[in-house]
C-alpha cells in the first residue's frame, strides 16, 4: 500500500466517509461497525469469571468424559496442544493476553499453563483430579452460547465445464487492509476493508455486486468452480472446507480474505420473512427451503452482503492460529474474553437424531477444549465448537445452538 493511498485512507476518515470497520477475527462470520469506531466503552461492573473452590473444580474435573470427544487417552490431546504451545510462545510474553472484569493473564502465563498441562497428560487418565490441584478454575459467568462449525465439502471443478457454473474466488488485488490500531489505540483491533476508486477509499464489493452483477470476473480470480450456489455459502460461513472433484479426488479450499462487509444472518432473514420457523432455523432447513424454491436463491443470500475469498491447499482445515484445528477440541472464541491458547473445560448438551429421525438435544458433552479460532459473529461468551468433517459433523454443526458452561484454567 502506498503513502498516498495511507493518506487518502485518512483523509476518508476524518471526513467521516463510509468505510466498514470490523473487528479483530477470521470467518466464517464477519461483523462489521459501520463509520469511525467509539472509543473503547468501559466495562460494565460484574463479574464474568467467578474463581472455583478446590472441591468445586475436583468436581468439576471428575465429571469429564473424553472419550466422547474420540479420545482414547489424555495423551490424544498432545498434537493440540502443542500447537497452541508454539502459538503462545511466538507471543510477547509480558504482554496481557486477557485483561477483563479483573482478570488479567499475561501471555508468560499462558504458557506455563499450557506447559504444565501437556506435562500433566501423561497422569490424567488414572488422576483427573490433577486438574483441580494444578489450576485454578474461572467459571464463566451468563452461561455462554454454543453454536458448531464445520468443514464442508462441495462438489466443485478445477476448471469450468458443464455443471459447474458457480465460481470461487480467490483474494482480489484491489482489496486492502488498514489496521485501525495503528492510526489511533482506541480503535485496537479494529480493520477497514475497502479499495480506492477515484482517488477515494470507498467500501469493497458487496455480495449482490460479486454474484449478481459479476464486477470481479475481469479480474480472473476463479479458482474453483461449484454445482450449487448455496455450497459456495455456507462455505464461505464456515471459512474452509473440501473440494469432491469430478473424478473422485479432493482438494482443499481455505479463507484467503473477506470484503469487510457486516455479516447478516440469512436464517434470521428468512425467519423476519416467515420463510422459516423461529423455532426451525438450521442449515438443513436452509437447504429444504432453497431446494423447493430456487427462484429465491441470489435474491435471499444477496440479504449477506460479507464476502470471503479463498486459496487451494493440500491440507487442512486452519484456524486463525495458523494451525491445523482438533475436531471436537477446538473451539472459536473472542480473543477479548478468551485469547487464542486459552485451555478450557466445557459442558454443552449435544444435538442427535431421535430415533423418528428429528432433532433433539442429548446427553451433554464434558470435556478439554482449546481456543484456537476466531470468528465475526464470536462476540463476548460466545463459543463456536468445530465438529469436523463428514455427515454427523455437518449435522451437529447444523443444529448447535444452545447454552452451556465453560471454565478457563490458569496456573495456581
Amino acid at each position: 500500500m502506498t503513502v498516498r493511498h495511507i493518506a487518502r485512507i485518512l483523509a476518508t476518515l476524518l471526513a467521516f466517509t463510509t468505510l466498514f470497520f470490523v473487528g479483530c477475527s477470521q470467518p466464517p462470520k464477519p461483523v462489521v461497525q459501520e463509520n469511525i469506531p467509539s472509543p473503547v466503552e468501559e466495562q460494565p461492573e460484574g463479574e464474568r469469571f467467578i474463581q472455583l473452590s478446590d472441591s468445586e473444580a475436583r468436581t468439576v474435573s471428575q465429571s469429564l468424559a473424553i472419550s466422547k470427544q474420540g479420545m482414547r487417552s489424555w495423551m490424544n490431546f498432545a498434537p493440540a496442544l502443542d500447537r497452541s504451545i508454539a502459538y503462545v510462545a511466538k507471543k510477547p510474553q509480558q504482554k496481557l493476553a486477557l485483561d477483563q472484569y479483573g482478570l488479567q493473564v499475561s501471555w508468560k502465563t499462558m504458557a506455563v499453563s499450557l506447559q504444565r498441562m501437556r506435562a500433566l497428560l501423561p497422569k490424567l487418565d488414572a488422576h483427573p483430579e490433577l486438574l483441580a490441584e494444578n489450576f485454578t478454575f474461572f467459571r464463566l459467568d451468563s452461561d455462554p452460547q454454543f453454536t458448531g462449525y464445520y468443514e464442508p465439502a462441495l462438489k466443485a471443478s478445477l476448471e469450468k465445464k458443464a455443471g459447474y457454473a458457480y465460481p470461487l474466488y480467490s483474494k482480489p488485488a484491489d482489496l486492502f487492509m488498514l489496521n485501525l490500531e495503528d492510526i489511533h489505540p482506541r480503535w485496537k483491533g479494529q480493520r477497514a476493508y475497502y479499495r480506492i476508486e477515484n482517488g477515494r477509499a470507498v467500501p469493497y464489493y458487496d455480495r449482490k455486486a460479486i454474484d449478481m452483477k459479476g464486477v470481479l470476473h475481469a479480474q480472473q480470480l476463479e479458482i474453483a468452480w461449484a454445482k450449487d450456489p448455496l455450497d459456495i455459502f455456507f462455505l464461505q460461513i464456515q471459512g474452509s472446507g473440501r473440494l469432491i472433484l469430478p473424478d473422485g479426488s479432493t482438494k482443499h479450499i481455505l479463507y484467503a480474505g473477506k470484503n469487510g462487509r457486516q455479516y447478516v444472518s440469512l436464517g434470521r432473514v428468512m425467519c423476519r420473512k416467515g420463510l422459516l420457523p423461529k423455532d426451525g432455523i438450521s442449515m438443513q432447513a436452509i437447504r429444504k427451503y432453497f431446494t423447493e424454491n430456487p427462484e429465491d436463491t441470489y435474491k435471499l443470500l444477496a440479504t449477506n452482503p460479507s464476502y470471503v475469498f479463498f486459496r487451494l491447499s493440500d491440507s487442512g482445515p486452519y484456524g486463525s492460529m495458523g494451525q491445523p484445528l482438533t475436531p471436537r477440541v477446538s473451539l472459536a472464541t473472542d480473543p477479548s474474553y478468551l485469547p487464542l491458547g486459552s485451555m478450557l473445560l466445557f459442558d454443552v448438551p449435544m444435538p442427535e437424531k431421535s430415533a423418528a429421525g428429528t432433532f433433539q438435544y442429548g446427553e451433554n458433552l464434558a470435556g478439554f477444549g482449546l481456543a484456537q479460532d476466531t470468528g465475526g459473529a464470536i462476540k463476548e461468551h460466545h463459543l463456536d465448537f468445530f465438529s469436523g468433517y463428514g455427515e454427523e459433523a455437518t449435522w451437529i454443526a447444523g443444529h448447535m445452538n444452545t447454552n452451556g458452561a465453560v471454565w478457563l484454567l490458569l496456573p495456581k
